[in-house]
């Protein structure tokens, strides 16, 4: 073969490869991925008086909140029990709340609240710090929130529960829970998880169980030692933005339930996590309950003035993560009995985990 021919052949195979990897090459590189990161700016103390309420919240400067969490310090002594959770919700700037029209109430939200609420006593240690988890993917690069409501409960010691369904053919990403007044000192929210808005799962009176994939909607639990007329439950659920093809996106759920607080004045935590195959912890949820929660309608704990204390992004031993942390993997809830015993009372914990498809 002489020299001309030679370089011809070569240079004819070199732009065959070229062609091959050209196709090849861009099937690994758009591949789907996602990514979470924490955002907290820290502790914001109080309340400071009684029957009132806080608000603080975590801002994504990156992404969307897929979901996000709330810790509160309680202290020691008489006001242990006065500090609990009023709830913790989407906004669209941090400020806002939205307690009006049910239905898509936003899109694309880059705000976390988290509202800690006292009762009839507080310490100079109560504090709340909130959590967003910013949400990133090539694929699900829009999302919206859902919202209901429901005038409930209006009677001591019931629950109050409503629940929010994302829209058809959309994934949900996490959710949240609120209760108002915040002033009334009794009124809290107890439970805030994923469910199903189908019958098997009471339509969302059951909450989603360890390993069950794609849940479809987020409850929400109000509960209250006292009889108010004036008693709303707020359910938020964070769902992938309409128009997406999300059929090869995956979220599971991890569960978690641990017995007890039981005794007055204590508390209980409970972890659950991410396995290695789930994909990214993208948000979680907790409650005190009544337990048997997935196999069961919700039933409330064991006392009038049982609360929590805590839903967020943890390390495997249960301490809540840094501001900027990419690496969450477990999701922790803590709970908190009042003054008197709670017989039969439970905390659980849930983690929602997507996998590389989302």
């Amino acid at each position: 073969m002489n020299a001309g021919l030679l370089r011809r052949f070569v240079t004819g195979r070199t732009l065959l490869l070229g062609a091959v990897l050209a196709v090849a090459v861009p099937g690994t590189a758009y591949a789907n991925t996602v990514s979470v990161t924490v955002k907290t700016p820290g502790a914001t103390s109080g309340p400071a008086t009684s029957n009132s309420e806080i608000s603080t919240h975590g801002d994504c400067a990156a992404g969307f909140v897929s979901g996000g969490g709330i810790n509160q310090a309680i202290g020691t002594g008489a006001g242990v029990n006065g500090n609990h959770v009023n709830g913790t919700s989407p906004s669209s700037d941090g400020t806002t709340e939205y307690t009006g029209s049910t239905g898509v109430v936003g899109t694309d939200v880059t705000y976390w609240l988290a509202i800690g609420g006292s009762g009839g006593q507080v310490n100079a240690s109560f504090s709340t710090t909130p959590y967003a988890m910013c949400f990133t993917s090539n694929l699900i690069n829009h999302t919206q929130v859902v919202m209901n409501k429901a005038n409930t409960p209006t009677t001591g010691a019931t629950v109050g529960r409503v629940t929010a369904t994302c829209p058809a053919n959309t994934r949900l990403l996490g959710g949240g829970a609120r209760t108002t007044p915040g002033n009334t000192g009794t009124f809290k929210t107890i439970a805030s998880f994923p469910t199903f808005n189908d019958s098997a799962h009471s339509f969302g009176a059951k909450a989603a169980a360890d390993g069950e994939t794609n849940p479809d909607s987020w409850s929400a639990v109000g509960w209250d030692n006292s009889t108010n007329s004036a008693n709303y439950t707020y359910a938020y659920a964070i769902c992938s933005g309409s128009g997406i093809n999300v059929s090869g996106a995956t979220v599971k759920v991890r569960h978690t339930e641990v017995s007890g607080p039981t005794s007055g004045s204590t508390g209980q935590t409970a972890t659950v996590g991410c396995g290695q195959n789930d994909g990214t912890l993208v948000s979680g949820g907790a409650a005190i309950s009544g337990g048997s929660v997935t196999t069961t309608n919700f039933t409330g704990p064991g006392s009038g003035g049982d609360h929590l204390n805590g839903s967020f992004p943890s390390t495997s031993g249960g301490a809540a993560v840094s501001d900027g942390t990419t690496t969450a993997a477990y999701w922790t809830a803590s709970a908190h009995t009042g003054g008197q015993s709670s017989p039969g009372t439970y905390t659980d914990a849930w983690a929602l985990c997507a996998d590389d498809g989302v």
